[in-house]
């Protein structure tokens, strides 16, 4: 199987609260590939739907090395501190995630003003 495959299977798993097997799933994925956002993603979220919050954080870190102009994985990743009751990190990652969603606000507005 590809890791598109192993990542959709888990996704099937995660919609059938398989959770286990998505995660075997995601992790199969980032065999193949460590840096596949896609399924780091997924996999935090499932460490996390299994209130695995060390788990989910250590993922949802590497998550934003693989993909650090992801609004969603600072998010993601803020959510597991704050849910942790790792405020100050919460806030931290909080702010690092609305930058990023103001730089491309103000991106799609410069590339608007073109047309």
């Amino acid at each position: 199987m590809t890791k598109e495959e192993h990542y959709r299977q888990g996704m099937d798993y995660f919609a059938e609260e398989r959770l286990d097997e998505a995660i075997r799933a995601y992790q199969k994925a980032l065999e193949e590939d460590p840096n596949y956002a896609d399924a780091l993603h997924a996999l935090a979220m499932t460490y996390a739907a299994k209130d695995l919050l060390d788990e989910a954080i250590e993922v949802g870190k590497k998550l934003v090395e693989a993909a650090p102009e992801d609004e969603l994985a600072y998010t993601s990743l803020s959510i597991f501190y704050q849910r942790k009751g790792m405020i100050a990190e919460a806030e931290h990652i909080g702010a690092q995630a609305r930058t990023l969603g103001w730089k491309r606000q103000l991106q799609e507005k410069k590339e608007a003003d073109k047309e």
